[in-house]
C-alpha cells in the first residue's frame, strides 16, 4: 500500500514515504541493537530471564534476540512490514506485561510508556505499510 496525500495531510506522497522511512529507521534501531545485544550475551540475558521467572531462559533469550534483531532489520528495510509490525507490536506488549509492570518503580513505568509508544508506531506501520522506500513497494 502506498501512502497517498490524503494520509499525508498537506504533504506529497513522496514526502509521506520519506517520513515513513524515517519512522521505520527510528523504530528499528532499538530492536536491532537490543536483539544483537541479547544474542551476543546469551548467558547474561538468560540469567536475567531466569531471575524474573521465565521458563527455559536460554531458549527464550535466543528467541527474543532473534525476534528483535530480525524483526528490526525487516522493519528497517521494509520487508513484510505489515506482518512484522504486528509481530513486534504483540512481542512488545508481551515483554511489557512480563517485565515492566512494577508500578512502584519509576524506571519500569518509563519502560512501560516507551513500549506503549513503540507498539503504537508498529500498529501504524501495520495499517499504513512501509511506504515507497521499501522492499515491500519494490516487490509490488
Amino acid at each position: 500500500m502506498s501512502i497517498n496525500t490524503s494520509l499525508a495531510g498537506t504533504g506529497t506522497a513522496s514526502n509521506a514515504s520519506g517520513v515513513v522511512l524515517v519512522g521505520r529507521i527510528l523504530l528499528s534501531i532499538l530492536f536491532i541493537l537490543s536483539g544483537f545485544a541479547k544474542l551476543t550475551a546469551i548467558s547474561g540475558t538468560a540469567q536475567w530471564f531466569g531471575s524474573i521467572g521465565l521458563p527455559l531462559p536460554t531458549l527464550v533469550a535466543v528467541g527474543a534476540g532473534l525476534i528483535e534483531l530480525l524483526g528490526g532489520l525487516a522493519i528497517l528495510v521494509g520487508f513484510k512490514t505489515r506482518i512484522v509490525a504486528v509481530v513486534l507490536a504483540v512481542f512488545t506488549l508481551a515483554a511489557t506485561a512480563i517485565a515492566h509492570l512494577n508500578f512502584g518503580d519509576q524506571m519500569q513505568m518509563l519502560m512501560l510508556q516507551k513500549n506503549l509508544g513503540l507498539t503504537g508506531g508498529f500498529l501504524l506501520l501495520a495499517v499504513l505499510g512501509a511506504g515507497a522506500y521499501s522492499i515491500d513497494a519494490k516487490r509490488g
